[in-house]
C-alpha cells in the first residue's frame, strides 16, 4: 500500500469527522468553518438578551499544534467542503448513540505508520465569532440574502440597507425580527410558496441529527433535495395553506439554528453567536405561537376545528425542544396559549373518538396528551390547567345516563374509553377473534391476547403519566380530584346485581380508570390512611346507604353526631393519599367486582345454552315430523348464533379480565385493604390472637361489608381462573385477614362468612392444586393452629339458619366447602388434637354432631330416591310399555330424568363428604356421638340407610353409568360399616336395640354377605361386624324377657310432642313439660321453645322433680304388678 499523502489524509481525517453525524447535510459557513470531534452535540442555550450590539472582534492565531486533535479548512464563500467518500464508509460506525448522548470511539484504521503532520487551525477556534461570520450564519439559518440575489435563498433587498447602516454595531434581534417578518409577509402576499422556488444546495457537512427522550421531539428531517423535507402520516396530513407554509419555514428556521450549533459546537456555545442564535430559536417559536392564533390571516389557528400543530405531532416532526419552548414561551399570555392549544387539545380528543385497539393508532394521540402534561413551565403544568378549562373537561350530567355521558362527552373520556370488551369495541373482535371460536388454536388465541394486553398496558401506563401530571400539578390537583370521584359516583349503578348498561361507562373504561388508581395508592402507606374519613362531612364517596359490618343505620347515625359534636372532631383533614386510598377501593368495587360478575353469568349463560341445545337435539327424533319442527329449528338457529356471540365476547374479556398484571394488581391493592381492615378490627393487636367483639372500634363496625366481600369475591375468581397469579404477589395480609375473620366474631353476616370459608376451601390441594404452598401457610399459621377448627365447627351449626328464604339449601354448599377443609386439617395432627380435645370438652361438638347427623340423614333420603326415579324411568324406556306413551308424556318424563339426574349428582357428592366426615371422625371421637340425645337416632338412621344399600329393595339403585352420577355403592357401603366398627361399643349396642324399625339380624347377614362378595372389608373386620351383631342379638333378647305393658299411660306423664312416657320431665319457661332427651334433641337444631318459638337454651330448662318422682313410683307399681301377674 502506498503511503497517503498530507492532502489525502486531510480529506479522510475530515471525512472521519462528518462521518461520525448523521447524514442530513447542511451549508457550509462561508467565511470560516471548524469541527470539533470531541464537542458535545448538546449546548447551553442562554436566554436572549433585550438587545444586542455586536463589535468586530480582532482574531488571534493560535500556534499550531502536533497532535492533530484540530482539523481547520480555510474556503471561500461559493466553496463547499471536500469529502473522501471512501473515508466516511470507513467510519460509518462511529454513530451518536440516541439513548445515552455518548459519542461511541473509533480508532483510526491504518495499516500502515502515519507521520506526525502539523496542521494550521483556523484562527476563530475558541474565540468569539466576527459580526460577519454571525451574519453569514444568519443568513443560513433563514435562508435569505440581501446583497446578491441566488436560487437557494430569498433576497431582501431592503435589509441590506439596515445592516449597512448599523455596520460595526448590528442589532441582530432587531435584524432577524425584520427578516421573519418580510418572509412570512412575502408567504402571506404570494399565490404560491417562494419558498418551493429555491433550489437548495447539497451541503459538505452532515450534521447530526438530534434526538430527546419524547417522541413529540424527534426530528427526522431530511434536507437533501432528492427527499421531502417532512413526512406526514397519512391520516393526518396538514392543510395547504398559508399558515402551514409559514409554520413549515419557521420550524426548518429552528431546525438550522441546531444545525449551525452542531456544526460549530465551540463558537456557538460563546457569545455572541450564542446570544444570536437563541434569539433566532426564540422568534422562530414567538412567530409560530402568532401564526397558530391568526395573526397573519382572516383564519384561526385550526382550520375545521383541527389545529395546525396535530400533523406535526402525529409524525414526530417538531425540532427537537420545540415544543416545550412554544408552551414556556406562550403561557403567560394566557388567552393566546388557550388559542394556541385548545383546538390541539379538542383535535386529540376528535381523533381518539375514532380510533380502537384494532390498531396501534391510538397510540400517537395517547402520548402526544401525555407528553403535553408534562411540559413544566415555572413551577406548574399549563397544558394541565387548559386541560380542566376545557368547556367538556368534566361534562355535567343531562340525562339518566350520566355514568356513560363521563365516557363519551367528557374529556378524557375517549382516551379512557379504550377497550378489549365486545360490548364496547367490535373491531376487537373482528381483528382478533374472526371466525368460529372453536375453531380458534390455542397458540393463536395466546397471541392475540399478548398483543392486546401489551396495547393496554401501554395506554393505562400514558393515561397515568396524564392523571399523575394533573394530580402532582397544584392548579389542577382538586380539579382531578373531583373528575375522578364525578367518574365514580356516577356510576355507582354498577355494584348493583340488575344493571342497564347503556346508562353507564363500559368495561374498558373502568378498568382503565382502576388501572390507574391502583398505581397512585401503591405509594400510599396503610397506617397513614385517616381510618375516620369514611364518616368525614367532606368524604367524597357516600358511604352511608352501605350494609355495614356490625352497626344498624340507627347506631351509625348517631355515632356519626357524636363525632360532629366533639371538639376537635377526630378525623383528619382529608389528604391525598387518604382520599386516593378510597377512591381506589371504590374503584374495585365498581370495576373489576361487577366485571368478574358479568363473566361468571356469561360463562353459566353459555353452559346453559349448550345444554338446552343438546337435550333438543337428542330429542329430534321425536319432534322432527311434528307441528314443532320449524319452531325448534329456529330455536337451534337462535341458539348457536347466541353461543357464537357469547364465546367471542369471552374470548375478549379473557384478554381483559384475566390479564395477569391487572391481576396482580388487584392483589395488591386488596392486600392493602386486608392491612386497613386488620388494622382498624384490633388496633391493640390483641395477645390472643383475635379481636374480642366487644373491643372491636366503631370506625370497624360501621365500614361497609363490601370492603372484604369484594376481597373474596376477587379471591374466588382467580384461584378459579388464574391461580398462577398467586405465586407472584405476597398475600401475607390477605391470609391474615382470612383466618381472623373466620375465627373471630368480627363480622356477624353468615353470608359473608361462608364467602370466607369458601376461599379457604379454594386453596385445598383437592380442589386447586396450585395453591398447597398458599394453603400449607394458611393452616400453619399460628391462629389457625389455635383457633381454626373450634371456629369452623360452630359455623358448622350456625349456618343452619341465616335468615334467607333459601337457607335450607344454603347451607349444604356452605357445609360441603366445611367437609372439604375438615379433610386436610384431620390429616394434620396438630389440628387433629383440636377436634379431639374439642370433642371432649363443650357442647359445642354436640351440636356439631347433630348437625352432621341432620344432613346424612336428609342427603342420603334425597339421593338413593332420585337414584329410584332414575332407574325407573330408564326401565321404562328399555321396555315396550315407553312406546305406547305419548310424545308430551315421553318429553315431561324425559324432562324429569334430566332434573334427577342434576340433583342425584349434587345430593351424592355432599353426602358421600359427610358420610366420610362420619367415617374418620369415629376413628378417634366416639363419646359425643353416644350421649342420649343422639345415640339412638345416630343407629337409626345408619340402619335405614344400611337397609337401602342391603336390603331387598336395593335393586331399585342400579342405574347406566352411575359414575356419571359420582354413584359408588361399594364406597358408601364400606364407610358405613366403617362406622360401626369404630362405634362398637356398648351404648352403641342398646342403641341398635332401641330401633326397632329398620334393624334385623337378617339386615346385618345381608350386609355380611355383600361385603364378603366385593371384598369390601378384611376378614377381621367382618368378624368384628358379626360379633356386633350378635352382641345386639344378646341385648334384644333380654330386653324382651323383661319388656313391660304399661297400659294406658296418664297423660301428664306423657311427653307432649312424642307422646312417649318422660323419664325425665323439665320445664320449660312458657309452663310446659317435656322428656329432657327430646327437648335437648330439639333444641340441638333450633334454639327455641317449641311451643311459641321463644328463645330458649339449655340452662332455662327446671328440672320437675316432683313429676318425675311420681312418675317413678308409678313406673314402680306398674312393675311390681306385673311381677305378681307372671308369678301367678
Amino acid at each position: 500500500m502506498s503511503e497517503l499523502t498530507p492532502d489525502e489524509m486531510r480529506r479522510r481525517r475530515l471525512a472521519r469527522l462528518a462521518g461520525s453525524q448523521p447524514s442530513t447535510p447542511v451549508s457550509v459557513p462561508t467565511t470560516s468553518s471548524s469541527i470539533s470531534p470531541s464537542a458535545s452535540p448538546q449546548t447551553t442555550r442562554n436566554p436572549p438578551p433585550s438587545s444586542l450590539g455586536i463589535e468586530a472582534a480582532s482574531m488571534e492565531s493560535e500556534a499550531t499544534s502536533p497532535s492533530l486533535d484540530t482539523v481547520v479548512m480555510e474556503s471561500q464563500p461559493s466553496q463547499t467542503m471536500e469529502i473522501d467518500t471512501e473515508g466516511t464508509e470507513k467510519n460509518s460506525q462511529c454513530q451518536m448513540d440516541v439513548d445515552s448522548g455518548i459519542e461511541n470511539m473509533e480508532t483510526e484504521d491504518s495499516e500502515v505508520s502515519k507521520p506526525e503532520i502539523k496542521r494550521h487551525r483556523d484562527t476563530s477556534i475558541g474565540s468569539e465569532a466576527t459580526e460577519d461570520q454571525i451574519l453569514n450564519a444568519v443568513s443560513r439559518v433563514f435562508t435569505v440574502s440581501w446583497k446578491d440575489s441566488t436560487t437557494d435563498t430569498l433576497h431582501l433587498p431592503e435589509l441590506a440597507e439596515v445592516i449597512q447602516q448599523q455596520q460595526g454595531s448590528v442589532d441582530f434581534r432587531d435584524v432577524i425580527n425584520q427578516i421573519l417578518m418580510e418572509v412570512l409577509m412575502k408567504i402571506q402576499g404570494s399565490t404560491d410558496n417562494p419558498l418551493l422556488t429555491l433550489r437548495p444546495v447539497t451541503p459538505a457537512v452532515s450534521p447530526m441529527k438530534s434526538y430527546s427522550s419524547s417522541p413529540r421531539s424527534i426530528s427526522p428531517m431530511q434536507l437533501t433535495p432528492d427527499v421531502p423535507k417532512r413526512e406526514f402520516v397519512s391520516r393526518c396530513e396538514p392543510v395547504k395553506c398559508k399558515e402551514v407554509n409559514m409554520i413549515n419555514y419557521l420550524l426548518d428556521c429552528y431546525e438550522r439554528v441546531g444545525i449551525e450549533e452542531r456544526t460549530a459546537p465551540k463558537r456557538s456555545s460563546i457569545p455572541p453567536m450564542s446570544d444570536v442564535l437563541s434569539i433566532a430559536r426564540n422568534q422562530c417559536v414567538c412567530l409560530t405561537s402568532l401564526v397558530l392564533q391568526g395573526t397573519f390571516s382572516t383564519n384561526r389557528s385550526c382550520v375545521n376545528g383541527t389545529s395546525h400543530l396535530l400533523p406535526y405531532l402525529m409524525s414526530h416532526n417538531l425540532p427537537r425542544g420545540f415544543l416545550p419552548e412554544l408552551v414556556q414561551t406562550v403561557c403567560p399570555d394566557w388567552d393566546g396559549f388557550s388559542r394556541v392549544f385548545s383546538p390541539l387539545l379538542q383535535s386529540l380528543h376528535r381523533m381518539m373518538q375514532t380510533v380502537y385497539l384494532d390498531t396501534d393508532d391510538y397510540r400517537e394521540p395517547l402520548s402526544i396528551l401525555a407528553d403535553l402534561c408534562e411540559i413544566k413551565s415555572a413551577s406548574y403544568r399549563p397544558i394541565c390547567k387548559l386541560i380542566t378549562e376545557q368547556g367538556n373537561w368534566n361534562y355535567p350530567a343531562v340525562s339518566k345516563a350520566s355514568g356513560l355521558e363521563v365516557e363519551k362527552l367528557s374529556f378524557l373520556g375517549p382516551f379512557l374509553g379504550l377497550s378489549v370488551f365486545a360490548e364496547d369495541n367490535v373491531h376487537v373482535v373482528e381483528k382478533f377473534f374472526a371466525g368460529p371460536p372453536q375453531m380458534l388454536r390455542a397458540d393463536t388465541l395466546n397471541v392475540a391476547y399478548q398483543s392486546l394486553r401489551h396495547r393496554l398496558e401501554y395506554a393505562r401506563t400514558e393515561l397515568h403519566k396524564i392523571i399523575h401530571a394533573m394530580l402532582v400539578n397544584s392548579d389542577t390537583r382538586d380539579a382531578a380530584m373531583v373528575y375522578l370521584t364525578a367518574a365514580l359516583q356516577r356510576n355507582s349503578s354498577r355494584s348493583q346485581l340488575q344493571v342497564d348498561e347503556k346508562l353507564v361507562c363500559g368495561d374498558g373504561f373502568m378498568l382503565n380508570l382502576l388501572s390507574i388508581l391502583q398505581k397512585l395508592s401503591f405509594k400510599v402507606v396503610v397506617s397513614k390512611v385517616d381510618p375516620y374519613y369514611p364518616f368525614h362531612p367532606d368524604c367524597r364517596i357516600d358511604f352511608s346507604t352501605e350494609t355495614c359490618f356490625n352497626c344498624s343505620t340507627e347506631d351509625l347515625s348517631e355515632w356519626k353526631n357524636t363525632l360532629k359534636k366533639q371538639s376537635p372532631p377526630p378525623w383528619q383533614d382529608p389528604k391525598f393519599p387518604t382520599q386516593c386510598f378510597f377512591l381506589t377501593l371504590y374503584s374495585h368495587h365498581l370495576s373489576i367486582i361487577p366485571i368478574i360478575v358479568k363473566y361468571l353469568r356469561r360463562i353459566r349463560f353459555v353452559r346453559q345454552l349448550s345444554h338446552n341445545i343438546d337435550e333438543l337435539e337428542r330429542l329430534k327424533s321425536q319432534w322432527e315430523k311434528t307441528a314443532a319442527s320449524s319452531r325448534n329449528q329456529q330455536l337451534l338457529k337462535t341458539w348457536k348464533s347466541q353461543i357464537q356471540r357469547l364465546q367471542k365476547s369471552k374470548l375478549c374479556a379473557d384478554a381483559g379480565v384475566l390479564d395477569p398484571l391487572l391481576l396482580q394488581r388487584c392483589l395488591q391493592c386488596y392486600s392493602q385493604v386486608a392491612d386497613y381492615l386488620l388494622s382498624l378490627a384490633d388496633p391493640q393487636r390483641s395477645s390472643s390472637g383475635l379481636p374480642n367483639l366487644s373491643d372491636v372500634p366503631m370506625q370497624f363496625r360501621a365500614l361497609p361489608e363490601y370492603f372484604l366481600e369484594d376481597l373474596t369475591d376477587f379471591l374466588l375468581f382467580v384461584l378459579q381462573n388464574q391461580p398462577a397469579v398467586l405465586e407472584d404477589i405476597s398475600i401475607n395480609k390477605i391470609r391474615d385477614v382470612i383466618i381472623v375473620f373466620v375465627c373471630s366474631d368480627c363480622i356477624t353476616n353468615p353470608h359473608l362468612k361462608a364467602k370466607v370459608v369458601e376461599v379457604i376451601f379454594y386453596f385445598q390441594p383437592s380442589i386447586q392444586p396450585k395453591a398447597e404452598k398458599i394453603n400449607e401457610l394458611l393452616l400453619n399459621n399460628s391462629t389457625a393452629l389455635n383457633y381454626l377448627v373450634p371456629a369452623l365447627m360452630k359455623f358448622y351449626t350456625e349456618i343452619e339458619t341465616t335468615g334467607a328464604s333459601s337457607e335450607f339449601y344454603d347451607k349444604f354448599t356452605v357445609r360441603y366447602h366445611l367437609s372439604i377443609i375438615f379433610k386436610s386439617l384431620w390429616s394434620m395432627q396438630i389440628h387433629k388434637s383440636k377436634f379431639i380435645s374439642n370433642a371432649n370438652n363443650g357442647k359445642d361438638f354436640v351440636k356439631f354432631v347433630n348437625m352432621l347427623m341432620n344432613d346424612t340423614t336428609f342427603l342420603l333420603d334425597e339421593s338413593l330416591d332420585c337414584l329410584k326415579r332414575i332407574h325407573e324411568v330408564q326401565e321404562l324406556m328399555d321396555g315396550s310399555e315407553w312406546n305406547t306413551l305419548s310424545k308430551d308424556q315421553q318429553q315431561q318424563k324425559q324432562k324429569d330424568l334430566s332434573v334427577d339426574e342434576r340433583q342425584c349428582r349434587s345430593y351424592l357428592t355432599l353426602a358421600s363428604e359427610t358420610v366420610d366426615m362420619f367415617d374418620y371422625l369415629t376413628t378417634e371421637i366416639k363419646e359425643p356421638f353416644l350421649r342420649p340425645e343422639l345415640a339412638d337416632r345416630l343407629a337409626a338412621m345408619m340402619n335405614f340407610n344400611l337397609q337401602q344399600l342391603c336390603g331387598p329393595k336395593c335393586k331399585s339403585l342400579k342405574v347406566k353409568t352411575p359414575e356419571k352420577y359420582g354413584w359408588e355403592p361399594k364406597k358408601l357401603l364400606n364407610s358405613l360399616t366403617d362406622i360401626y366398627l369404630h362405634l362398637d361399643c356398648e351404648k352403641f349396642v342398646e342403641a341398635n336395640c332401641n330401633d326397632e324399625r329398620s334393624y334385623s339380624k337378617a339386615l346385618f347377614d345381608d350386609a355380611i354377605a355383600r361385603m364378603t362378595k366385593a371384598c369390601i372389608k378384611t376378614t377381621s373386620e367382618i368378624e368384628q361386624f358379626r360379633s356386633l351383631q350378635q352382641k345386639i342379638e344378646q341385648v334384644l333378647e333380654k330386653k324382651n324377657q323383661v319388656e313391660l305393658d304399661y297400659g294406658e299411660i296418664p297423660d301428664d306423664f306423657k311427653d307432649p310432642l312424642m307422646d312417649t312416657l318422660m323419664s325425665d320431665p323439665v320445664e320449660l319457661p312458657s309452663g310446659n313439660i317435656m322428656d329432657r332427651p327430646i327437648i335437648i334433641r330439639h333444641l340441638l337444631n333450633s334454639q327455641t321453645d317449641p311451643f311459641n318459638r321463644q328463645e330458649l337454651t339449655e340452662d332455662k330448662l327446671i328440672p320437675a322433680t316432683n313429676l318425675k318422682k311420681r312418675i317413678e313410683d308409678w313406673r314402680r307399681e306398674k312393675e311390681q304388678s306385673c311381677k305378681k301377674k307372671k308369678s301367678s
